[in-house]
């Protein structure tokens, strides 16, 4: 009888997690509503490429709207560093998860 009582406590010691095994941590990615939007490129006019170049008014169009762009993409830049920066925080824990249970199951 005590080895019937044995074999069950050996299966459950198998089987149930040790009070003293802490659990993985689960890795939890960004929120993808955090990722930011790349700004678009401005509208490149024809005449930019044609032989004689773009008229005045159209150059200096084309020109301001460079310039609001580089503001936009200025802005965007470190929302875009943060969110790869968080992107890299889950593999890191996606990772150190991954290890945890290798560790758990030796």
């Amino acid at each position: 009888m005590g080895r019937r009582h044995f074999g069950a406590a050996l299966a459950l010691a198998v089987l149930l997690p040790s009070s003293g095994w802490a659990e993985c941590a689960k890795a939890v990615p960004p929120d993808p509503a955090t990722r930011p939007t790349k700004p678009p490129l401005p509208a490149k006019p024809a005449c930019l490429d044609a032989k004689g170049g773009c008229p005045g008014w159209e150059a200096y169009t084309f020109n301001d709207a460079v310039k609001a762009y580089n503001g936009q993409i200025a802005a965007y830049r470190p929302l875009a560093d943060a969110y790869v920066k968080a992107l890299n925080a889950y593999v890191k824990a996606s990772a150190d998860y991954a290890q945890c249970e290798v560790k758990a199951l030796q």
